[in-house]
Formats: structure tokens, sequence, C-alpha cells
């Protein structure tokens, strides 16, 4: 599947869009084979239409070219931003990518599209096959990474190499970036060292669940599918009862979950004869493989754009007082292997054989006391002061300034030729362009087409008035207040909302999280009686809760360069 430079989408009903940056719409219908082997989006809403490039470049340089303050109300921890990123991985990882070769049979090719939340990114298709490789010997625990020592500022735990705390390295070839390509079914989560870290996380989480089973007894045969089946529930009641209630109008979200979609795909009314019950043609029964709304992947879910910061205080050696140097963006770009070199020094990220460390750094272990609050566990040792603590910027219309020049390797763009000028390096551009190329409803028609109050024209013009504010005379004013782009106009109503997803932006989020989870193969969902294992004695379980249970409940693991 391609990366973050995805030139095609395969549009169920429509065939296949496709185009760049430079490129207008343009669909053609494939052939079965053709159509078998892409991802399968579906459109929710009516077709838009193009964006003006001109037009579009004018609102991403007003996009990213201010300071955005840290947000005064829905202070989200930064780690949510990072996880809202792997579950994007991890809804739209094409499970037979690197496996379309004779050993892929049709089914596979159908099921292997579906954007379940079952977390394939981190199992792959299991210990079979190629994908035999993620896994330890034993076919049941995942394979971990160790970092190579890196002394600094005195620190001791730098100089030591720690195992688990990277992600697994593929180890052997003959260029640096094949011996650091990370060994997991989704290279995309070593493209910043957050979600790197976050991956790694959730490795450590399956193999203690893996072995708190074995423990009790469960036998060896049932082992993975038990410790799978565990690990994936408790994942989806964090997406649900934590992440999505921060980023979205909590409101939206109980009103989904509690009584079910009215919009995407909605659930099947069933007739009945005296042969039986069968759901009613064209509507999507729990067992159905979902499809991925464009106006969701390429629209309402790009929210975590805007919650990226310029800097983080990452850990011991690297923040902003008395640290080595501030963690920012740049930097856990640069130590990945998929987007950076792992390595110190002004290096060309563009050469992926830059740099001399071939895994990660152990001064670049994450803090992550910094990135979750754990205050709520009642932990000694588990809480930073407010300064030290990394609170995600606000969702609004803003993007902090570093996003306006992406290093290629975000976007799988490695290897070519970087852009001589212009802003094809502007993610609020790429995003925007995107939008047009595959002719995404504007915000107005979806406002329209879902039945939700929309945006005022001041509202569109000048949100709270701590965006991106459009002058009414402007040439921009006159297109947002036409057809404003639908990611524009998502983030637009989160920052009149005080940071979360509203109206369209609520809707569309809520309910395709709903669907992929009701789709995936273990579904909280379809077994509303479920509650989580690890969790609090009143039941809470966050991501803060995941952690602990995955680092032993050792604030030592969680911050092993200490403070």
């Amino acid at each position: 599947m391609k990366r973050h430079l995805r030139d095609n989408y395969y549009v169920v009903g429509e065939g296949v869009v496709d185009g760049d940056a430079e490129q207008h719409y343009r669909c053609h219908r494939p052939s079965t084979e053709a159509s078998l082997r892409k991802f399968r989006f579906s459109r929710l809403g009516p077709q838009g239409e193009d964006v003006d490039r001109d037009l579009a470049a004018a609102l991403a340089t007003r996009m990213t070219e201010g300071d955005k303050a840290d947000p005064d109300e829905a202070r989200v921890p930064s780690g949510y931003t990072y996880l809202s990123q792997f579950v994007d991985h991890d809804m739209t990882l094409d499970k037979t990518a690197v496996h379309l070769g004779d050993q892929v049979t049709v089914a596979e090719l159908k099921q292997g599209r579906s954007p379940s939340l079952d977390l394939d990114s981190l199992y792959g298709r299991g210990p079979q096959g190629d994908d035999a490789r993620f896994y330890a010997p034993d076919g049941v625990h995942l394979l971990t990474g160790t970092t190579a020592p890196a002394p600094s500022l005195g620190v001791a735990a730098t100089a030591l190499a720690h195992e688990g705390f990277d992600l697994p390295r593929v180890g052997f070839g003959s260029t640096k970036a094949a011996r650091r390509a990370p060994l997991i079914p989704d290279g995309r989560n070593d493209e910043n060292l957050v979600v790197g870290q976050t991956h790694a996380a959730f490795i450590r989480f399956h193999n203690r669940v893996v072995d708190t089973l074995a423990a009790e007894g469960t036998p060896s045969h049932l082992l993975l599918g038990a410790a799978r089946d565990l690990v994936v529930r408790h994942y989806q009641w964090v997406l649900r009862h934590d992440m999505l209630p921060r980023l979205v109008d909590p409101a939206v979200v109980d009103d989904v979950f509690t009584h079910g979609r009215s919009v995407f795909e909605v659930p099947a009314p069933y007739e009945h004869s005296a042969h039986g019950s069968a759901p009613l043609h064209g509507y999507a029964g729990p067992g159905d493989s979902p499809t991925m709304p464009i106006e969701f992947s390429v629209g309402a879910y790009r929210l975590g754009h805007s919650m990226v910061r310029d800097v983080y205080e990452w850990n011991r050696v690297f923040n902003t007082e008395g640290g080595l140097a501030p963690g920012t963006l740049a930097l856990l770009f640069q130590f990945s292997g998929t987007s950076g070199v792992l390595s110190p020094g002004a290096l060309d990220l563009g050469d992926p054989d830059a740099g001399s460390f071939e895994v990660l750094p152990s001064n670049w272990i994450a803090d992550w006391r910094r990135l979750y609050d754990f205050a709520p566990l009642g932990v000694p040792g588990l809480v930073v002061e407010p300064k030290r603590f990394n609170v995600a910027k606000r969702i609004d219309t803003l993007l902090v300034d570093p996003l306006k020049n992406l290093p290629l390797g975000s976007f799988g763009g490695r290897g070519a030729v970087p852009p001589a000028a212009g802003l094809e390096l502007n993610l609020a551009f790429r995003n925007l362009v995107r939008g047009g190329m595959v002719r995404l409803a504007s915000g107005q028609q979806m406002a329209a087409q879902l039945g939700v109050t929309p945006l005022t024209d001041e509202q569109l013009l000048a949100g709270d008035g701590t965006g991106v504010v459009v002058d009414a005379s402007d040439a921009v004013a006159s297109s947002l207040l036409a057809a404003a782009p639908l990611w524009f106009y998502c983030l637009r109503e989160a920052e009149v909302n005080g940071g979360r997803l509203a109206g369209v932006g609520a809707r569309i989020t809520a309910e395709v999280f709903h669907r992929a989870m009701e789709g995936s193969a273990t579904s909280i969902v379809r077994d509303p009686s479920w509650r989580p294992r690890f969790a609090r004695a009143d039941g809470t379980f966050e991501m803060a809760d995941l952690l602990m249970f995955a680092f032993e409940g050792r604030p030592d693991l969680l911050n092993p360069l200490g403070d």
C-alpha cells in the first residue's frame, strides 16, 4: 500500500480515483483483479469539486505561518496525538500489500482490505508465512528491539542497551537503510519516534498478556488467539472510552455507541419469510467487511495534524530546561527508521544511509509520564511537574510551523528529487489538494447530507478568533463560503467547540470508529457486556492503564532514564 503519498483510491461504486499534487480528478474503471488488489474506500456524501491550487496555497500558507499557542481548554495529553496516528495505520493497513503473489487467494484479497480495528498493524497475518518474522521463535510472543548505548549528560542509563525499548529491526542487508528497517507489519509506525515508541509499547502489552495467560495455564496452542483477543478488546475499549471522548464531542460518541449509526453503513433491518430472516439488500450486516469513507480518511480524521507540537519535553536528556537539546519535532522524525536515520547530527534525511546508528540510541527512549496523565492511578513517581508535561495543541485551523516543511520520508518520498520550490512539502497544502483530487464533498455539502447545523459565515471566516482569520473581501473568503474544504471545515468546527470535533467531523469520526469495531473479528461493539480485565477498581481503563500493565507497573520502566 502507498503510504501518505497514496496516488489512487479505489472507491466502491466509482472506480479508481487517481492523481497527485499536480493532477486533477480522474476516475477509471479497474479490471476485476485490479479492484481486488486495492484497499476499498467508499463515498459517504456527494462528490465535490476540485480545488483551486492558488486558493489552496493561500489557505495552507495561513494555516502554517503563525504561532500556535498551547490550549486553555480541552487539554489533551500529547500521547493521544500519536495514538490517533497509530490507530489510523491500523485502520488503513493493506494486509496483503506485501503478499501479492500466487499464495494469496481471492478471499484473502477481499478480506485483506477491511478497515477494522483489530491491530493487524501489530499482528500482521499471524505467525505463518512471511509474517512469521514478526514473532519470536515460539510463535506467540512478538519480537522486541534493543537500543544502543549513547552516553549523555552523565546519565548512567543512557550508556546501557535497553531490551524492549526499540522496535525490532531487520538487522542485516547491504545498506544501513535495509538494516534499520522496522521488523513490523506496517513500516509507517516508524515514521516518527512517538508512534514508533507507541508501537513498541503495544508489543510489550501483548507479550505481558501472553505471559499472564500462560502463567494461568492457558494451553500453548490457544495462547496466541486468547492473548490477541484480550489485547484487541482492551485496545478498542481505550479508543471508545478514552481517546474518542477527548477528541470528539462526547455527546455524539455516546449517541453513536448507544443508539447505533445513522449515516454510514447503517445496520441492516431484517426481512422475515418462511425461509428465515435475512438482511435487506443495501444495508451492512455486522459480519460484512467495512469500507473506509474518503470523507474520514482524507478529511475528518486528519485532526491529528493540528494537534502536533513543534517541541516536546521528551525525556531527561531532551527537553527545554537543562537537557542536551529540546525534543523538537524535527528530531522526532530524525530518530526514526522510516523518515529519519536514527542518528544525531545535521544529516541529510533524504539519504536513508546517512548516520551511524542502526537502532534507536538509548538516550531517546520515551518518558511516558510526559505524554500521558498517570495521576489518577495514584502511583508514586509517575507524575511530572506541569512544565515538563506535553499537552497536545488544540484541534483548530492552525498547524505548527515545522509541518510546512515535511521530511521526504514522512510521505514515502525518500529517493525522489526534493521539490525545488512551492508548497509540496507543506502538510496543509498536501491535505487540501488531496481532498480536491478525490472530489471530496465540501463541509457545507456534508452538513446538509448529515443533517447537522452548518457553521455560520462568521464562524467559517473567523472561527473563535484564535485560528485562521479570513477577511471577507479576500478571494479565499468567497471560496470558503461557497465550498469550504472538508478538512478545514472539520477543524473549524472543532475550533468553535473548544478543541473537539463537532458537527460534521464528530458524526463522521464516531460512526466510522463504531463500524470499524463492529466489523472486526474481535469486537466490543458486538459484545457490549465485555469489561476490561486489567482495569482499575472502578472499572476505568485508559491508555495510561494499558501502559501501566505493559511496563509491569514499574516507574523505572515507564521512564528508564530517570528524573
